[in-house]
């Protein structure tokens, strides 16, 4: 098995160009022209070394993308580690003695920033690597000075009294350092290609084997994932195996990080409940969540003969490269729903007629990705803006670009939600900050409480009732805000749904009758009259056979009073049914609220014994009364019961929440007990006594 761990290794470090001996001649030179685009500039005061003045170079062509993945690495890295390194330059006086112009100081940064990661040792180049002047240049100016390299580095830990250079990186930096390295492999079932038990037979085949939770992938192993239902998790060295396999290159695993999954699942069950109508996407998309989400509702409608959902993307951020990328995964993964709209979600025409049917917006904008542990990787695979490595690398961001994503977030949900016909908006951010998460969400929607778009003209929206926002927003479930872990990255989700004014619901509590549907008022009215003609009739009989002593007359016309009463009756259902069809014509209004991953059927969850059952409240955050006799999550053979999201009235356009506890694994296990047993200290008076034996047996 170890000899396994290792051959793996040498294949992972041989693809991506690297190995014990360094990089290729173009992972260097990529490299550069990628630091001198994104360094951080100092002020002329502070100024140490000088990469001149040349920005946005373009970057040069790599073969394959595992050599553009150890460009970005060892950008990364040299971001992180730019103050010590300049530091190194100074105090070795290579900056001051070579004789290297300013706009190769990029390259100079890079390559030392590897030179000292392989402890000064010399680069062995393959004969199969392509030369290039400039890098070999440069290599040999660094290679006199590898002493003063190293004695500039070991002056400058003592100086800061540290054992490793990780030493000096910010706390936040650090820990997302240690969280990267034990990431997890994630993938998702492509249901176009292929089904969760075709893709575990096949695994069973290759040689893999399931266990039980994630704290036991080892090896070979893989298992199901506990929140969204199509995803399988691997260790993270498993990725050079499954290339072994065809299922990656057939497209019926898709690598991706768990926590953009959660946006697909979001829609997949939402759409769940109207099965009509379309899907937008707007923001910062990837071709493998479009491929998702598309998957997902393409195969709900596969053996219907209903309108096919159409997944609309705006891809008007997007540079020609991404669109081709996002192109051809979509076409590769099979589907056929989608269609790309060239413009942003800000340039849409809200009346035009072929949004006219989208009824969920699934919006990602750009945010500051501080829940993320693994940026390089991230960015690359998501493609999301490179310059943002920068901040990464500091631990932080800048206070004016994240007031800048803030204000294009707000933007971006206020039009999303003039929407004429949409009923669910979910909105997502890889954030932890709660000024581009829960603060975003509160402060599109008191605004909007207050004034009900009052700014907003009639004339604008001529086939669309400007709604009225509400929302009890001092709740903290109104939102699924998943942590980073050593395990997974995190998320942050918010889904505003749209639902029917508070008159409606009024009228629906105050009168039993219009909370039915038309056939059961019409049986309940007619047997209303009917009784009250058999009543009618046994009395008019009653009489005649009193006054008269004949038998019961059956052909006895009704009396006057019997006839006002029914017509009473008529007139009273007909203006009911005038009132409560102008009523759902009205305005609609908005709320806030939550789809976690855990109110919905999760059949193939496999049932672990260690885990304790989760027991459903009988009520949830928005009011509506949860049945008595649902059992604990995970026990219940009849699982369908609890996983309704809306009432069972159609009137009210708003999802039942159930708040259920976040599930916390792999810790799913008790800590095991130490088996060393502790002996307590012995005593003052038990001493001496030990004492005055010793004493006496050797008198």
């Amino acid at each position: 098995m170890e000899g396994d761990c290792v051959h793996l290794e040498h294949l992972e470090h041989s693809a991506s160009g690297h190995t014990c001996e360094g990089f290729s001649d173009r992972v260097y030179l990529l490299a550069s022209v990628i630091f001198q685009n994104n360094y951080l500039e100092k002020p002329a005061s502070q100024r140490l070394v000088n990469y001149g003045n040349e920005r946005g170079l373009t970057l040069p062509q790599v073969p394959d993308s595992a050599m553009q993945l150890a460009a970005y690495k060892l950008v990364y890295n040299a971001f992180k580690y730019q103050e010590l390194l300049e530091y190194i330059l100074l105090d070795s006086r290579f900056y001051l003695t070579q004789p290297l112009p300013d706009d190769q100081m990029s390259l100079v940064v890079v390559m030392l920033y590897d030179f000292q990661d392989r402890k000064f040792l010399p680069r062995k180049c393959k004969k199969t690597d392509a030369k290039i002047a400039e890098v070999r240049d440069v290599e040999l100016h660094l290679l006199r000075f590898t002493a003063k390299f190293a004695a500039s580095l070991a002056r400058w830990r003592i100086k800061h009294q540290v054992l490793s250079i990780e030493s000096m990186l910010p706390e936040t930096v650090r820990i997302k350092q240690e969280r990267a390295s034990s990431l997890m492999l994630y993938t998702w079932v492509n249901s176009l290609k292929s089904s969760l038990d075709e893709v575990q037979s096949e695994l069973r085949r290759a040689g893999f084997s399931r266990v039980r939770s994630v704290g036991k992938l080892l090896g070979k192993t893989f298992c199901l994932d506990l929140h969204c239902e199509d995803m399988v998790v691997f260790p993270a060295h498993a990725k050079a195996q499954l290339d072994l396999t065809d299922l990656l290159r057939d497209h019926k695993l898709i690598v991706q990080d768990k926590a953009c999954c959660f946006g697909p699942n979001a829609v997949n069950r939402l759409y769940r409940e109207t099965e009509k109508g379309d899907v937008l996407m707007a923001g910062c998309f990837s071709g493998l969540t479009v491929a998702h989400t598309a998957s997902l509702i393409a195969m709900k409608q596969k053996n219907t003969e209903k309108r096919k959902t159409t997944v609309f993307v705006c891809v008007g951020d997007c540079t020609e490269a991404q669109r081709r990328r996002l192109q051809h995964l979509v076409n590769a993964t099979g589907c056929k729903n989608v269609k790309l709209i060239p413009g942003s979600i800000q340039s849409l025409d809200r009346t035009n007629k072929q949004f006219k049917k989208v009824c969920v917006i699934f919006l990602s904008p750009k945010s500051s990705l501080s829940a993320i542990s693994n940026p390089v990787e991230f960015i690359l695979q998501e493609d999301r803006d490179t310059e943002m490595l920068q901040d990464l690398a500091q631990g932080s961001i800048a206070k004016s670009k994240l007031e800048a994503l803030v204000v294009q977030q707000k933007k971006d949900i206020d039009h999303a939600m003039k929407f004429p016909s949409i009923l669910s908006l979910i909105y997502t951010t890889y954030s932890l900050n709660p000024e581009e998460n829960e603060e975003v969400a509160r402060a599109v929607l008191e605004p909007a409480c207050k004034c009900g778009e009052s700014s907003i003209s009639q004339s604008s929206l001529p086939t669309f009732s400007l709604p009225t926002f509400t929302s009890s927003l001092d709740s903290e479930e109104l939102f699924f805000k998943l942590e980073p872990t050593e395990h997974y990255n995190g998320c942050f989700m918010a889904v505003f749904t749209r639902e029917a004014p508070q008159d409606v619901k009024n009228s629906a509590t105050e009168d039993p009758v219009e909370n039915t549907t038309e056939k059961p008022q019409r049986r309940r009215y007619q047997s209303r009259q009917t009784r009250l003609r058999k009543k009618d009739t046994k009395s008019i009989s009653s009489n005649s056979s009193s006054s008269s002593g004949t038998s019961l007359n059956k052909c006895a016309a009704p009396s006057a009073k019997t006839k006002e009463s029914a017509q009473l009756l008529l007139a009273r259902k007909n203006s009911r049914d005038s009132q409560k069809s102008q009523t759902i014509e009205k305005s609609k209004s908005w709320s806030n609220t939550i789809i976690h991953p855990h109110h919905l059927p999760h059949e193939n969850v496999p049932k672990l014994k260690e885990s304790t059952a989760i027991v459903l409240p009988k009520t949830n955050s928005i009011g509506f009364m949860r049945s008595s006799k649902l059992e604990a999550y995970g026990t219940s053979s009849s699982r369908k019961k609890a996983a309704h999201l809306y009432p069972a009235s159609r009137d009210v356009h708003k999802p039942t929440v159930i708040s259920l506890p976040q599930v916390e694994f792999p810790a799913l296990f008790p800590p095991h007990k130490s088996s060393q047993r502790t002996w307590a200290p012995f005593q003052q008076s038990q001493v001496k006594v030990l004492a005055q034996k010793v004493f006496h047996s050797r008198r």
